[in-house]
């Protein structure tokens, strides 16, 4: 819970591995939706100071999330297994195409090595129309 700071609006990620940890500003339908969480999760009365929880109140595991997600997938019929990476390869691309720079993705994504972030943006013809403008 102490990387969720609802009232400053900003999520606090630690990374895994090597990766570089970075504050997130939270917004919009995102804030909304962790604020609803929060009071779901409050009534829930966790026995843990896990933001996800599990219907048994102590920290979702990663197989459970990597299962809902693997799950979610299937009912939407994707062609494809779906996986919790796949998340952070959309986040990429989503900022890719709304016009971040690899530098600001590389940043958002806590890439230490830009090898890693190019691939977002190199796939989005958009990056060169500010060129002749």
């Amino acid at each position: 819970m102490s990387q969720v700071d609802v009232e400053s609006r900003v999520l606090h990620v630690a990374r895994l591995k090597t990766g570089l940890s970075t504050t997130h500003p939270l917004r919009g339908d995102a804030l909304r939706v962790m604020k609803t969480w929060l009071t779901e999760r409050a009534r829930m009365k966790p026995k843990t100071d896990a933001f996800f929880i599990s219907e048994r109140r102590g920290p979702l595991s990663r197989k459970t999330a990597w299962l809902a997600i693997r799950t979610y997938g299937e009912r939407a019929g994707l062609p494809v297994e779906a996986h919790p990476h796949m998340l952070r390869h959309a986040c990429g691309f989503a900022l890719a195409d709304q016009g971040a720079d690899t530098r600001l993705i590389q940043d958002y994504l806590g890439h230490r090595n830009s090898q890693h972030t190019v691939m977002y943006t190199a796939t989005n013809p958009a990056r060169f129309e500010r060129l002749w403008r």
